[in-house]
Formats: C-alpha cells, sequence, structure tokens
C-alpha cells in the first residue's frame, strides 16, 4: 500500500498545475469550418482510389479496366469477335472465335496496342498474344496411350 501511495504522489508532482483548476490559457477546438477538410465525410470513389494507392493496387485495376471496357477500348465490331482472356505482366492474351479475325488482329495489333493505352493508361499492356480458335487434342487426358495411338478410329 505505501508502494502505491508512493507512485501516486510522484506522478502528483510531474504535473505542475492541479486538475480543474483555471490557468487563464484557453486551448480553442479546431472546427472544418466551411471549407474542405479530410476530416469531413469523403465520396466512395476518393475512399476506394485511396485505398488502392496506398495498397498498391493500381495495376491491377487498370488491367481489370481492360477487361470491363474492352468493347469501347477497341471498338464494338472487332469485340464481337475477339475476347480478351488473360493479363499477365503486360502481356494480354486474345481469343478470337476464328483464324481470320485472329490474322486481323495481328494486322492491327499496334492500332490496338495505342488505343488501350489511350484508354486505361501506358505500360499496362505492352504486348499481344493473339489467338485463333483452338481444337481438341488427342494426345493428352486420362486416356492417353504412348505411342502412335490408334489407328482403327479413322478407317
Amino acid at each position: 500500500m505505501a508502494a502505491a501511495r508512493q507512485a501516486a504522489k510522484s506522478k502528483r508532482k510531474g504535473r505542475s498545475v492541479p486538475r480543474g483548476t483555471d490557468t487563464g490559457v484557453r486551448r480553442r477546438r479546431r472546427w472544418s469550418g466551411a471549407g474542405a477538410d479530410d476530416r469531413d465525410p469523403q465520396p466512395l470513389g476518393r475512399l476506394a482510389s485511396r485505398i488502392a494507392v496506398d495498397r498498391g493496387w493500381q495495376d491491377q485495376l487498370a488491367g481489370g479496366q481492360v477487361f470491363a471496357r474492352w468493347a469501347a477500348l477497341v471498338g464494338a465490331e472487332l469485340a464481337q469477335h475477339a475476347k480478351p482472356v488473360a493479363l499477365k505482366d503486360g502481356e494480354l492474351t486474345v481469343a478470337a472465335e476464328s483464324t481470320a479475325w485472329a490474322t486481323q488482329l495481328r494486322l492491327l495489333q499496334r492500332e490496338l496496342l495505342v488505343k488501350i493505352a489511350r484508354g486505361v493508361g501506358p505500360d499496362v499492356v505492352r504486348k499481344l498474344k493473339i489467338q485463333g480458335p483452338s481444337t481438341p487434342s488427342w494426345r493428352y487426358g486420362p486416356r492417353h496411350v504412348p505411342g502412335r495411338g490408334p489407328r482403327d478410329t479413322y478407317g
């Protein structure tokens, strides 16, 4: 008990003015006033973008914009025949519905990169990988037999 009393006395010695006494100096509260302040309610979009910047999500969000705004970025007709599949390390994989459209996309590759960069920002997509339609493979699967394969299947 004596130790507790001694500790209480030492705490009181550190205070120059006892509680509840008027020192004559009044601290003024800081109100936000009529101007905008960080303490004011913020729009949700601004808060979300601030969180994205703080956590380093800008690249992923910009990549998501490529998928979300694909038709607006490349045009309605092209978007009808080609869809983005994956975006990894600045390389956008695009699947075309036919080999003719895949060839057309390869010819328009530079223009598409410029349009995408203008729409979502530079260095989000640096390279396009264009794939045509894929056929089923008979070489892989759970029932694949090593060797040249069955000969009686096709006559």
